[in-house]
């Protein structure tokens, strides 16, 4: 059984990453910007299976904006 030391404490990011006095590098930017971009892409192609209807919606939407865009 947990002791309740560590089961009231809320679980946050900044807890389980050190502290770090170095600033972020060009490649870890880059890594953690492709990462989110899969979970956005992920988390839209969830949204779009669960909701197909407005999921076409937006589709049209879409086409309709890129036809009457001009350049």
């Amino acid at each position: 059984m947990p002791d309740g030391s560590t089961a009231n404490r809320p679980h946050t990011e900044a807890a389980e990453q050190p502290a770090r006095e170095e600033p972020e590098t060009a490649a870890q930017r880059r890594q953690r910007r492709a990462q989110f971009l899969r979970d956005l892409n992920e988390a839209r192609e969830l949204r779009d299976r669960v909701q197909p209807r407005r999921a076409r919606a937006a589709r049209m939407r879409q086409q309709m904006r890129m036809r009457t865009f001009r350049w």
